[in-house]
C-alpha cells in the first residue's frame, strides 16, 4: 500500500475516534491534513471575532514548510496513536 492510500485509510479511520479526543488533538490532525492535501497555507489568517477557524487556521501554519509526504506521515502516526490511547 502506498502512502497515498494509507493516509486516505486512516483519514476514514480518524473519524472514528471518540468524542472524548481533545481539541488539540484535532487541531494536530486539521492542519497535518490540510498540509498533505492543500499544501501551505494559501488563505488569510480569520478574524479575532472567529476563534474555531483562527485555531484551525494557526493549526495548520504550525505545520507550514512539511512536504505533503511528511505530512501524511504524520498524520497517520498521530492517527494510530489517538486509534491506541482511544482503545
Amino acid at each position: 500500500m502506498g502512502l497515498k492510500e494509507e493516509f486516505e485509510e486512516h483519514a476514514e479511520k480518524a473519524k472514528t475516534l471518540p468524542e472524548s479526543t481533545s481539541n488539540e488533538n484535532k487541531l494536530i490532525l486539521y492542519g497535518l491534513y490540510k498540509q498533505a492535501t492543500v499544501g501551505n497555507v494559501d488563505t488569510s489568517r480569520p478574524g479575532i471575532f472567529n476563534m474555531r477557524d483562527r485555531a484551525k487556521w494557526d493549526a495548520w501554519k504550525a505545520v507550514e514548510g512539511k512536504s505533503q509526504d511528511e505530512a501524511m506521515s504524520d498524520y497517520i502516526t498521530k492517527v494510530k496513536q489517538l486509534l491506541e490511547e482511544a482503545s
